[in-house]
C-alpha cells in the first residue's frame, strides 16, 4: 500500500506495483479500515504458523503462511480499488511482510528439521530472517528512484518476499508427497534455506506479474488453467506445490533471457533517440 503525502508513494503490497500520485490525508480514513485489516489478517495467519509448528501441526502451520501470502497478495490492489492508500498502509504491510515470510518460515522451517543441527541450523533461519528484512528494506529505499532498470522493464530485482517464503518449504512439500526421510535432511534443508534467502536480496531479474500478459486468443484456456491448479491444491496439495514451485524456478531463466533481450533492445534504441533528441527510457 502507499503514503498519503501526496507526492510520491512508499511501501506497497505488491512490488509490481507502479507508483501513483494520491491525495494528501491526514490519518486513517474509515475506507481504509478495509485493506488494512486485510493486511492484519495476513500478519496474524503467518504468526499463527509459528504456533502451529511448536505444537508439530506442520501441514497447518504452512498453510497458514501460504494463507498470509493469498492475503498479502489483494490488500494493495483492494486499497488502490478503494482509493484508499495510506501511509499507515504502507508501514503496516511492510511490517506484515518482514514477520509472515522472513521470522515465520524461519522459525517454522527451524523447528521442524533444522534444529537438529544446533547452531548452524539457527544460522541458516537468521540468514533467511534478516535477508527477507533487507530485501524489504531495499524496495522500501529504492521506492521513489526514478532510474530502476527492472521494475521499468516490468521485472523485479530477486525473487519477491512471499514466493521465497514458498519457495523455501519446497522440501517440506516434497516430504509431504513421498514420505521420504531424506527431503527433511537438516543439511540439505539448511543450503536450500541459504539459497532461497540470498535469490531474494540478489540482483536477478525475475518476472513479475505485470510481465506475465498472456495473448487473447489463450485467455479462456489460462482461466480453465487456473480452475484446474485450484482444484488440484484442493485434492493434492503437496504435489501441486511441488509443481508450482519447480514451475516458477524453471521461469527464472526465461525471466533473464527475456530481460536480456530488453536490455538489448534499449541499448540498440538508445543512439537513435539520442540522435533525435531524446533520451532512452
Amino acid at each position: 500500500m502507499t503514503h498519503d503525502d501526496g507526492g510520491r508513494v512508499g511501501p506497497k503490497a505488491a512490488e509490481d506495483e507502479k507508483p501513483a500520485k494520491v491525495r494528501g490525508m491526514r490519518g486513517l480514513s474509515l475506507r481504509a479500515v478495509l485493506p488494512n485489516a486485510i493486511t492484519a489478517a495476513a500478519l496474524c495467519s503467518g504468526l499463527t504458523g509459528i504456533r502451529f509448528a511448536i505444537s508439530e501441526n506442520w501441514d497447518l502451520a504452512i498453510f497458514a503462511v501460504i494463507l498470509a501470502g493469498l492475503l498479502d497478495g489483494i490488500d494493495g490492489r483492494i486499497a488502490r480499488l478503494l482509493k484508499a492508500q495510506s501511509r499507515f498502509g504502507a508501514e503496516l504491510d511492510s511490517l506484515a511482510d518482514s514477520l509472515s515470510f522472513g521470522m515465520a518460515p524461519a522459525i517454522i522451517f527451524y523447528l521442524w528439521t533444522l534444529q537438529d543441527l544446533l547452531r548452524l541450523g539457527w544460522f541458516a533461519a537468521l540468514a533467511f530472517a534478516i535477508c527477507c528484512a533487507l530485501r524489504l528494506a531495499r524496495f522500501n529505499a529504492q521506492i521513489d528512484i526514478d532510474e530502476q532498470p527492472h521494475k521499468s522493464a516490468g521485472f523485479l530485482t530477486g525473487i519477491p518476499a512471499p514466493v521465497g517464503a514458498g519457495l523455501v518449504f519446497l522440501p517440506f512439500y516434497l516430504w509431504m508427497a513421498t514420505g521420504w526421510a531424506e527431503f527433511r535432511e537438516p543439511v540439505f534443508c539448511a543450503l536450500w534455506m541459504v539459497a532461497i534467502a540470498f535469490l531474494m536480496i540478489s540482483n536477478l531479474a525475475t518476472l513479475s506479474w505485470t510481465s506475465i500478459r498472456p495473448r487473447r486468443k489463450v485467455r479462456l484456456e489460462v482461466i480453465a488453467f487456473v480452475g484446474i491448479v485450484f482444484a488440484a491444491l484442493l485434492m493434492e496439495p503437496w504435489w501441486t506445490l511441488v509443481a508450482i514451485c519447480f514451475g516458477y524456478l524453471l521461469l527464472m531463466p526465461y525471466g533473464l533471457f527475456r530481460y536480456g533481450r530488453i536490455k538489448q533492445q534499449r541499448a540498440a534504441a538508445s543512439p537513435a533517440r539520442a540522435d533525435t533528441g531524446h533520451l532512452p527510457d
